[in-house]
């Protein structure tokens, strides 16, 4: 069997796929790929921005940090320091729970502002 790319492919160059479950990583015993939710935001586009949220997730959790990042920014946060948002509460309990299943909720800390973040200064 020929491959192109790393992927086998047939005489005309077409990619062939194993009928069996196995995944391609696993047969090859490479890291299972990070799967990771997308969740819609439930704030309006002009809500209160009093919640503040520092974390430390640690460098070998790199693809979850990303991800925490970009899903901080779909939810209205906007960032003050390097690890340190401010946007609107509270975070949904989905969010919660599934960033107990990927194990990064003891990494960061909330903070509930007296009066809402003012981002037009």
């Amino acid at each position: 069997m020929a491959t192109y790319k790393g992927m086998r492919v047939n005489s005309f160059g077409i990619p062939l796929f194993s009928r069996d479950r196995k995944s391609r990583a696993k047969i090859e015993g490479r890291k299972k790929a990070f799967y990771n939710s997308v969740f819609i935001s439930p704030f309006k586009k002009d809500a209160p921005k009093n919640l503040i949220v520092m974390y430390d997730i640690p460098h070998n959790l790199k693809k979850e940090r990303d991800w925490f990042r970009r899903q901080l920014v779909k939810f209205g946060y906007v960032m003050i320091q390097k690890s340190v948002w401010v946007g609107p509460s509270p975070l949904p309990k989905d969010f919660l729970d599934y960033l107990e299943r990927i194990r990064i909720k003891d990494d960061f800390k909330t903070f509930k502002l007296a009066k809402p973040y003012n981002t037009h200064i």
